[in-house]
């Protein structure tokens, strides 16, 4: 697979959330010259405020050069391609308003990191920024490769920490897919970020959780259903992965 596009740090001088490049080694030098810290902050928030006022389309490395007050080749340097700068400057804004929650139950835990996910994306530019990444990358394989990479992983590595506390507080099964549940959680709300026919709030929030805790919560004192959440005749509880319950239960 070709370089994403995303550098590594320079030795010696560490870069904000710097990746080494695929087939590169962390720590492995780089050719070229030292980085200067001072340059990123400026083509960062150069690339951010861009972002936000034109979105990816809008955006060109030149415009960016001239608001950070350095050279095209000194982008270029670092980035690749105009879409790798914005993947960059995204999850610098976007990693820091998705904490890990822990609230000491599963239902809290989703609520609040949806909600977290809701409020980025209808409140900063990322929103924008999200919509407009994920329609650079159908197109642009190492944007999309990147991005699997820099922000879908990572995120749903955290979110996977979540289940694993319900399964540990006998929330919910150990056989529970987590993915399939990670999947239905920002699947729906990405679905009405990227089409906009319906909004996001807060009470959608709440009814994604409780339709995904009625197929995995287990019955109990653990998985018993708290304040607010909807009592749902029929639903399947504690089913792992795609099982159902037999016919007449």
């Amino acid at each position: 697979m070709k370089s994403s596009g995303i550098p590594g740090s320079e030795p010696g001088i560490p870069h904000p959330d710097a990746h080494p490049a695929p087939g590169q080694a962390a720590g492995t030098p780089q050719r070229g010259r030292p980085r200067s810290e001072q340059a990123d902050r400026a083509i960062m928030a150069a690339a951010l405020e861009l972002l936000a006022e034109r979105g990816v389309a809008g955006m060109s490395i030149e415009e960016v050069a001239s608001r950070a007050g350095v050279g095209k080749a000194t982008i270029y340097r670092r980035w690749s391609s105009k879409g790798a700068l914005a993947l960059d400057a995204f999850v610098t804004e976007f990693r820091q308003q998705q904490p890990l929650p822990d609230t000491g139950t599963l239902r809290g835990d989703l609520r609040a990191e949806l909600r977290a996910w809701v409020r980025a994306v209808t409140r900063t530019p990322v929103g924008r920024m999200l919509g407009d990444l994920i329609g650079e990358a159908q197109h642009d394989k190492d944007l999309s490769a990147s991005y699997r990479e820099r922000v879908l992983e990572p995120l749903r590595q955290q979110h996977r920490i979540m289940l694993d506390r319900a399964i540990a507080r006998g929330e919910i099964a150990a056989g529970t897919d987590r993915e399939l549940v990670l999947d239905l959680l920002f699947g729906a709300a990405q679905h009405r970020l990227l089409l906009g026919h319906l909004p996001l709030t807060d009470r959608f929030v709440r009814d994604v959780v409780e339709v995904i805790l009625a197929g995995i919560q287990i019955p109990g004192p653990a998985g018993r259903p708290g304040p607010g959440s909807a009592s749902r005749p029929g639903a399947a509880r504690g089913m792992p992965r795609d099982k159902a319950p037999p016919p007449g239960t």
